[in-house]
């Protein structure tokens, strides 16, 4: 089987730690082009319509570290429609094919990889925000999937379990958790 056979995932937020889908292996990769932001309201996963939460969404410029999956060729398309459904429960991101490097392989081998970037046309797309409304908004947010502090412990968990750093990530949760 070829590199261009295989078919491959690339994860930087809930779906690092909860992919809800089998997959043949899983390493950390990098993405270039783009970075990990918190720049999407959550209307239902981490938040509600009256009370938005904010979830992660992959920004234009930088790069990310996060993880891949390698698919089963068989079951890959029915893999690819769940995981679409679940990405595009609102119309906040865009489903792209994107090169990303796989870290832990000599070379950093290149791979194309299905993703999910920022849709900056979304009326859901907050962009930059001022980090003491991005702080309560994290804080607040409860949606079908649990709360947003948990989900920004959880990504920089399992970042760290993979051995990436998001220092970014790691200050804001300790800002979330902090006394006021």
């Amino acid at each position: 089987m070829t590199r261009k056979d295989k078919v491959w995932v690339f994860a930087y937020g809930s779906l690092m730690w909860r992919p809800d889908f089998e997959y043949v292996e899983s390493e950390p990769a990098l993405l270039r082009g783009y970075h990990r932001a918190f720049c999407i309201y959550s209307h239902v996963y981490r938040g509600s319509v009256e009370k938005p939460g904010l979830v992660l969404g992959l920004e234009n410029g930088g790069s990310c570290l996060g993880r891949a999956f390698r698919l089963n060729i068989e079951t890959a398309q029915d893999i690819l429609a769940a995981i679409h459904a679940r990405e595009m429960i609102y119309d906040v991101y865009v489903a792209r094919r994107l090169p990303i490097s796989l870290t832990q392989r000599s070379g950093a081998p290149r791979v194309m990889a299905n993703t999910y970037t920022a849709d900056r046309a979304s009326p859901q797309y907050s962009g930059k925000l001022e980090r003491d409304i991005m702080i309560k908004l994290i804080r607040n947010g409860h949606g079908t999937a649990g709360n947003g502090r948990d989900y920004l412990a959880n990504t920089v968990h399992h970042l760290h379990q993979l051995g990436l750093t998001d220092n970014g990530l790691a200050a804001l949760l300790r800002d979330v958790d902090a006394k006021d």
